[in-house]
This record gives structure tokens, sequence and C-alpha cells, in this order.
């Protein structure tokens, strides 16, 4: 099974742990990444990753999303069929980097896109993904097991 996890999906470790969902959420993406590191998933990372992660002003949090991306076995570098694509998810609803994440791991043709962010969700559901699924960590951890 392949993965991507977006940007608030790789770093919902970091977050403040006093809400419950976001304690379980938490969890759920540490285990989706130890899955990543016994090879029982395949993590994949692209270079909206990269740009975005430059752009966190917390070096704490800019160090774990790079320590997360050295467990991806897939890169997916962008072309013209991802801002194509990223371009038809604005369209939606769906915010500039979200859309440019959403199309990579589409494009990538990976299994499962993962997100923290409600609004992505909601909106990456409702778009054309192909056969990848739109999922919160813990829809997915549901669904693994």
């Amino acid at each position: 099974m392949r993965l991507y996890l977006d940007i608030c999906a790789i770093q919902r470790p970091l977050d403040d742990q006093n809400q419950l969902r976001v304690r379980a959420e938490a969890e759920a993406v540490l285990g989706l990444l130890a899955l990543c590191e016994q090879g029982a998933m395949e993590l994949v990372a692209s270079g909206v990753h990269v740009v975005e992660n430059r752009r966190c002003p917390y070096p704490d949090r800019r160090a774990h999303v790079n320590d997360v991306l050295t467990l991806a076995r897939s890169f997916v570098s962008p072309e013209a069929a991802i801002l194509e694509r990223a371009r038809q998810y604005q369209t939606v609803g769906i915010d500039r980097f979200d859309a440019l994440h959403l199309a990579s791991a589409v494009e990538a043709d990976v299994d499962y896109f993962c997100t923290t962010d409600d609004h992505l969700l909601r909106k990456g559901k409702a778009a054309d993904t192909t056969s990848t699924s739109v999922v919160s960590p813990l829809e997915l951890v549901t669904l693994l097991h």
C-alpha cells in the first residue's frame, strides 16, 4: 500500500495534545509511520513537501518533516500533469498547496492520501481522485485493522 501524508498530517504529533482528537490523530500518524518504517506501507513524498516545509517558520517542525520524509521510498517531482490536476482541484475550492499535494498523490497513484485538515478532507473526498482515497489518519487506521 502506498501512502501520501500532507504536511499537517506529518506535523500532527507536534500539535497540542490536550485535545482528544489531536492526540488520537497523532497516535494514528505515528502508527502509520511505524508501518512505513517496517515496510508494510510505502510512504510517497513530493517536491511540494520540500517547498512547503521550507516556508515553515518553526525549526523543530521543519526538522520533524525532514526526518519523516527520509522514510519515503518514492518521490514525485512536479510535472505538467500534476500542475494541471492541481488547477482543477483549486476550481472546486481546494487551496493551492493542498491542491498540489493532492494532485501529486493522485498522479503517483497512491492508495491513500491522508490529511488532518477538515476542509481538505471534505473537498478531497468530493473531488475526482481516481483510485486514491482521501482519508483522515483515524479513518485509515480503522481501514487497516
